[in-house]
């Protein structure tokens, strides 16, 4: 099928593949320029804003805040949003095509489709564990959690009836860490009113290293993690030195201190493993030019070695002469790096190396609680810490999308709500 905007080079658009924090942001940021047209793809209607998925389990911020539409983010924009899921690209043809058959060729190629799940090749993992990446994820774990107090406040059997309200986590990194602290505030405000016993529910974060957040944290903010840890409203258990070997319908075994274990856990959440991205693990692409994890390795400017007209961003690359974090604020600043080296190629001028600031580490610790680390010398925590969390990532969404939560009035209320709980 020949694409629907296939003509000179100059004609040729420029087409972003993923529409998470990088992809989304270099569209943004690429809206004022005029000169050739602008595509994002991605497989869902809505951008998905990661970081606050915690906060759209427990109702401290609304949906729309959290996955709003691309159409309503692009709107006015000029930038034609098309939902698709990309099953082939053709780097030496300069084309990109979708499962439903269209092709799209371009100008210049824009990689952000992240990563994937990856279950370590542990039987039982995929078929029995809950992943917490997407808003289904959200309300189909809060449906579930729900429905398990429910059972367990009619449930007898006193074993049976703590696997119920038992909630085992697979990884002790930022991920599991955040749900950890989240679920255990959230859950008795559940089970209490169903008359359900608060001392019953557990928490357990099965980790296979030494200690949690081992490289995604300072020194600092592990201890306040730590300690944010046993202080919440249902118990929080670390199991270090933890290595998952199986997962069951309403088990886990593991492996720990050389000795075999299996507890009984009616949710089971898996924060670990990531994967690169099939497509991306698909392109012709030599060993020398990827790490051991198979992202992409770019130049400073994030442009491919030999595909000077694609960058990448996010999860599925990595400038090894500048390796950063995969979080938001690293995403949100490179997608502003990339389509400003787009339009100087596009203005006959060359690219210059992407510039990253990590302003600190941003952490939610339970409902209304996080913990905040700026620039690696000041930490701020509790409620405090939870209004400069939620600014900080408002104030990551560039116009138009940040033009979008300002007209609705959401988040700046929930920000007020924070500080007024001060």
């Amino acid at each position: 099928m020949r694409s629907p905007i296939h003509e000179t080079n100059d004609a040729l658009p420029i087409v972003i593949l993923g529409g998470g924090f990088g992809g989304l942001f270099t569209a943004l940021h690429l809206r004022d320029l005029h000169s050739c047209p602008i595509i994002l793809i991605d497989q869902s209607w809505s951008f998905v804003f990661k970081p606050l998925l915690y906060e759209l389990l427990t109702s401290e911020v609304k949906l729309e805040l959290i996955c709003p539409r691309y159409d309503q983010l692009l709107h006015n924009s000029g930038i034609t949003f098309v939902l698709g899921t990309v099953e082939a690209i053709d780097l030496d043809q300069k084309q990109v095509e979708l499962d439903s058959g269209l092709k799209y060729s371009y100008r210049h190629l824009v990689l952000a489709l992240g990563s994937t799940t990856s279950y370590l090749g542990i039987p039982g993992a995929k078929e029995h564990t809950r992943l917490f990446r997407t808003a289904y994820d959200v309300f189909a774990l809060a449906q579930h959690l729900r429905n398990r107090l429910q059972i367990a406040t009619q449930t007898e059997d006193i074993t049976e009836r703590l696997a119920l309200l038992t909630v085992v986590i697979v990884g002790g990194g930022a991920s599991g860490v955040e749900i950890a602290a989240t679920l255990a505030d959230l859950l008795p405000t559940w089970y209490i009113p169903l008359g359900g016993n608060p001392e019953e529910i557990r928490i357990v974060i099965l980790q296979r290293g030494d200690d949690i957040l081992k490289e995604s944290t300072s020194d600092r903010l592990r201890e306040t993690a730590k300690s944010a840890l046993k202080g919440r409203n249902a118990s929080v258990e670390v199991l270090l030195g933890s290595e998952v070997k199986e997962v069951h319908p309403g088990a886990v075994e593991f492996e720990r201190n050389e000795q075999q274990w299996r507890l009984a856990a009616a949710t089971v959440l898996w924060t670990t493993g990531n994967a690169t991205h099939p497509v991306i693990e698909a392109l012709p692409i030599a060993a020398e030019n990827r790490d051991k994890r198979d992202r992409l390795l770019v130049k400073p400017t994030l442009q491919l070695p030999d595909f000077p007209e694609v960058f990448a961003a996010g999860d599925c690359a990595i400038d090894p002469s500048n390796p950063q974090p995969a979080t938001a604020q690293v995403a949100y600043q490179q997608g502003a790096a990339i389509a400003h080296n787009i339009k100087a190629l596009i203005n006959g001028k060359s690219p210059t190396p992407a510039t990253v600031n990590l302003r600190g580490m941003l952490m939610k610790l339970g409902m209304h609680e996080s913990a905040v680390e700026i620039f690696d010398r000041y930490e701020i925590k509790g409620q405090l810490g939870q209004a400069i969390r939620l600014s900080t990532y408002l104030e990551f969404m560039p116009t138009p999308a940040r033009n979008f939560v300002n007209r609705t009035g959401w988040f700046a209320e929930e920000i007020l709500k924070q500080i007024a709980r001060v």
